[in-house]
């Protein structure tokens, strides 16, 4: 997903090129105390950058901010170093080094990057861009399914190469309608999901920490499941639309895809990590999964030996469904909306906060 993070004592911004990512961290300059140090760590555009001026995730165009925070007397630095010390992965050594930082902002939603439990005992603000491309990735999760439900890539494969074999795409394709899909997670990405999947006449299931409001659940029509394990085996479709965090990390693994229905299908735009990896690659093998699609990988950016890239019925990408054009514009604004913010100390909106005061948002403890 479109990300950027931002550290506060010193300002940092990331975006890495394995991770539609990007950060920002705040430090205090010592050579002025109003002016801060603001790090952007983004993917690298090349050649593609000059060819859509709203193409803003990127180093080359960094947001489109460096002119305003410039003029405010803040030193901006922009790299796509994920090594180094402006890496975007922000682990519990960085943070005891970095004795400035005081804020870290994605653009977009996702702080797995960030050890949170450190941020929160080093006293460090950790705040997303929420809902920035929240409607990217549900779009792009309904675009996943139709592939898989509808066995496309074969079929893109036969015109790349000349082929013309219909039974070898029809064997295996079908129409969404009727279809029992469930989202592991019902949060802001899971209910649009659902409520772009409704035209479609689905069986839509959730499972979630918290039931929907009554009223929303009955217009998108969707029904609640506490049990995930008695959800799943009901499912033709599965979707992946929750956080990562000790708790969900392999929470997919080879006992519980065992469980499901044979031929399930399974988007994932969340986190790689909640998958075993192995376990996917092997039901994908067997037929146990009928067909994976998603644009996250563990690790990022994906080996070219990886088993994901090579594994049967696949419909993967790199990580993208986050980072459209529109996604860019709305999360470049909401990180300059609170880089503004923070500037003036002022709060954040509530929703916008992973970890505030030493204390972790509920879906990450």
């Amino acid at each position: 997903m479109a990300m950027k993070r931002v550290a506060a004592s010193a300002l940092r911004a990331f975006t890495s090129s394995g991770d539609s990512t990007s950060s920002l961290v705040t430090r205090h300059l010592h050579a002025s105390p109003g002016s801060k140090k603001i790090v952007g760590v983004f993917y690298d555009a090349k050649e593609y950058a000059a060819k859509n001026p709203n193409f803003l995730g990127c180093t080359e165009n960094a947001l489109g901010i460096r002119q305003w925070l410039e003029s405010q007397g803040h030193q901006y630095i922009v790299t796509s170093d994920k090594e180094g010390p402006y890496c975007a992965y922000v682990t519990a050594e960085r943070i005891k080094k970095a004795k400035n930082l005081q804020l870290l902002l994605t653009a977009g939603i996702g702080s797995d990057h960030v050890d949170l439990k450190a941020a929160a005992d080093a006293g460090l603000t950790v705040a997303e861009v929420t809902g920035s491309n929240v409607v990217s990735v549900a779009e792009d999760e309904l675009m996943r399914i139709l592939i898989l439900v509808r066995n496309f890539v074969p079929g893109h494969h036969q015109v790349i190469t000349g082929d013309w074999n219909v039974a070898g795409i029809a064997y295996r394709a079908y129409d969404l309608e009727g279809k029992t899909v469930g989202t592991v997670g019902a949060g802001r990405i899971g209910r649009l999901l659902l409520q772009r999947l409704k035209p479609f006449n689905c069986n839509l299931l959730y499972h979630d920490r918290l039931k929907m409001d009554p009223e929303l659940e009955n217009q998108i029509g969707a029904k609640f499941e506490e049990d995930l394990d008695k959800m799943l085996p009901k499912c033709d479709i599965i979707v992946i639309n929750m956080p990562l965090t000790e708790k969900t990390r392999g929470m997919f693994n080879k006992d519980r895809i065992a469980k499901l229905k044979k031929g399930v299908l399974i988007v994932n735009n969340a986190r790689a990590a909640i998958m075993d990896t192995q376990a996917v690659v092997d039901g994908c093998s067997s037929g146990q999964i009928g067909g994976y699609s998603g644009d996250v990988w563990n690790p990022q950016p994906a080996p070219k030996d990886h088993p994901w890239r090579y594994m049967p019925n696949q419909a993967m990408t790199p990580h993208i469904s986050g980072t459209t054009i529109d996604a860019q514009i709305r999360y470049a604004a909401g990180v300059k909306d609170m880089l503004d913010r923070y500037f003036k100390g002022e709060d954040f909106p509530p929703q916008h906060y992973i970890v505030k005061d030493g204390e972790l948002a509920s879906q990450y403890r």
